[in-house]
C-alpha cells in the first residue's frame, strides 16, 4: 500500500477462448474499476470477472474513502493510468468511484485514451448524503468525501466519453433517510445520475449495491467500453 492510502491490485485476463460467429469482438483494453463510499475493492470483483471473459485486462483501486477523501484516489488514479502509456486505458467507477475517475481525467491531456462508465453515481449530489449531514456525527460518517457527494460534480466537458448506468429498484439505506426522487435505486435517484455532458444513459432494475451484482450492467458496461454507446452486445 503507499504512504496515500491507496492500494492498486492488477490481475492478467484469463487465456482467450475460441468466439463462435456472430458474438461481439472482446475489447481488449485496460480497465481501472473503482468502488464506492465505505466498500471494497473486493465488491468489485463480480465485474471485474465478466471484463476478463470479454478480453480486457483489470486492476482494482482500493482507496480510504471515508479518512482520507477522493483526493489522493485521484492522484493515484492518475499515475497508473499513464503506467499504462500507449493503451487504451478504461475507467468504471461506482457511486463515489465514478467521482474519482471524472475528476481525475477532467482537463488532462496527458493521460492514454479510453472511455468512462459510471454505475450509480450522485454526479449532481446526493440528497441522501445531504439528509445523513443533518444528523449529528453524520457528517462524520461521510468524512473527507462529504463535500463531493452532497455537492456532485460539474458539466463533463472533456473528449472521454462518459456512460452512466443508474438503477431504479427502490431498496437501500437511503430511503431510511428521507424522501428519494423516483425512480431511485434505494440510494441515489436516476435524476441524480443525468450530468449535462455524458454520452449515454441508461437504467436498469438493480438496487444501488445490486448494480455490482447485475449481468445487465455488466453487459452494458462492456458494450460502452468497446462501442462508446451502450449497445446490447451480440450473442451467438
Amino acid at each position: 500500500m503507499s504512504r496515500s492510502g491507496v492500494r492498486a491490485r492488477s490481475e492478467a485476463p484469463p487465456r482467450p477462448r475460441s468466439r463462435p460467429a456472430g458474438e461481439a469482438a472482446p475489447v481488449r483494453d485496460h480497465v481501472i474499476l473503482l468502488h464506492g463510499i465505505w466498500m471494497r475493492g473486493i465488491t468489485l470483483m463480480p465485474l471485474a470477472r465478466r471484463l476478463r471473459q470479454a478480453g480486457c485486462t483489470v486492476e482494482t483501486i482500493d482507496y480510504a474513502s471515508v479518512f482520507r477523501g477522493i483526493e489522493p484516489a485521484v492522484a493515484k488514479l492518475r499515475e497508473r493510468m499513464r503506467s499504462h502509456d500507449g493503451a487504451n486505458v478504461h475507467l468504471v467507477g461506482h457511486s463515489l468511484g465514478a467521482l474519482v475517475a471524472l475528476e481525475a481525467t477532467r482537463g488532462m491531456r496527458d493521460l492514454p485514451k479510453g472511455r468512462i462508465v459510471c454505475i450509480g453515481p450522485p454526479l449532481r449530489g446526493s440528497a441522501v448524503a445531504r439528509a445523513l449531514t443533518a444528523f449529528p456525527g453524520g457528517r462524520l460518517l461521510l468524512g473527507h468525501s462529504a463535500d463531493p457527494l452532497v455537492s456532485g460534480v460539474d458539466p463533463w466537458k472533456g473528449a472521454r466519453g462518459v456512460g452512466v448506468i443508474a438503477g431504479r429498484l427502490p431498496f437501500g439505506l437511503g430511503v431510511t433517510l428521507g424522501p428519494l426522487l423516483a425512480p431511485h435505486d434505494g440510494t441515489v435517484s436516476v435524476e441524480e445520475t443525468q450530468l449535462p455532458g455524458i454520452t449515454d444513459h441508461r437504467t436498469v432494475d438493480a438496487s444501488h449495491t445490486g448494480l455490482l451484482f447485475s449481468s445487465e450492467v455488466a453487459d452494458l458496461t462492456i458494450a460502452f467500453l468497446r462501442d462508446g454507446r451502450f449497445v446490447p452486445p451480440a450473442r451467438g
